[in-house]
């Protein structure tokens, strides 16, 4: 019977979704407070002037619960910084609440601040279809809904063009259907101070020992060569 309980418990743990692990984590009082529509939420224009990223290129990339996926990139040489936040919707300076109802339109997405001279967007984008799976249409395993969607958020023509290029590369080689939204960029909203750097911070929370690590640990095994040696 034990058995069949822990084995019970696993199946629990293993699908619960972003959204359910930000519930409970928000058990906490104090953390609630931040899902309050408040200034806490930023343009990301003031993140780069405040952090003194202008000089950066940057990628703008949706692929399901944003803890996963900063965290994959935080790895990679070349990259600079990865922020959290919240791009392809309509609603101006929304919360995490908002836009994990489904209404603003947003999708949990990163920002990707890198230095063009070590890596290219292509190679970016090698990485972001390792740490996602772009056939899975408004969802990532367990996270459902628009705002967990494949998006790529382009900045220029040349992001645009090279984002198709290899999304046809990929489903021509693997004979699959990539269901990635490719839309231009309009605006990037920094997300609460607590889901930044949060695979990094909460190593045992249980969805990132479920769900983010093996995400994670699936581009450090893909890309040994693009790893930073501090990570």
């Amino acid at each position: 019977m034990k058995l069949l309980i822990l084995l019970f418990s696993s199946f629990v743990l293993s699908t619960n979704s972003c959204k359910d692990q930000h519930v409970e984590l928000n058990s906490n009082p104090e953390l609630t407070k931040v899902d309050e529509p408040s200034e806490e939420i930023i343009k990301v224009d003031e993140y780069i002037k405040t952090n003194k990223l202008e000089k950066y290129a940057r990628a703008t990339f949706a692929g399901g619960c944003f803890w996963c996926t900063e965290a994959a990139f935080h790895r990679i040489n070349g990259v600079v910084d990865v922020i959290s936040g919240y791009s392809g919707g309509e609603k101006t300076y929304p919360n995490y609440y908002e836009v994990g109802s489904g209404k603003t339109k947003h999708a949990e997405a990163i920002e990707i601040f890198y230095d063009d001279s070590v890596i290219d967007f292509n190679t970016l984008l090698e990485v972001f279809f390792v740490a996602h799976d772009g056939t899975q249409l408004n969802r990532q395993g367990p996270d459902v809904g628009p705002q967990y969607r494949s998006a790529i958020f382009y900045k220029d023509e040349n992001q645009k063009n090279l984002s198709e290029a290899y999304i046809l590369k990929i489903e021509e080689a693997q004979d699959v259907d990539i269901v990635t939204q490719i839309a231009p960029y309009e605006e990037f909203w920094v997300a609460e101070k607590y889901h930044q750097d949060f695979y990094e911070l909460n190593p045992n929370q249980s969805y990132v020992r479920s769900v983010s690590r093996p995400k994670v640990e699936k581009v450090k095994k893909k890309f040994p060569h693009l790893l930073k040696e501090k990570l």
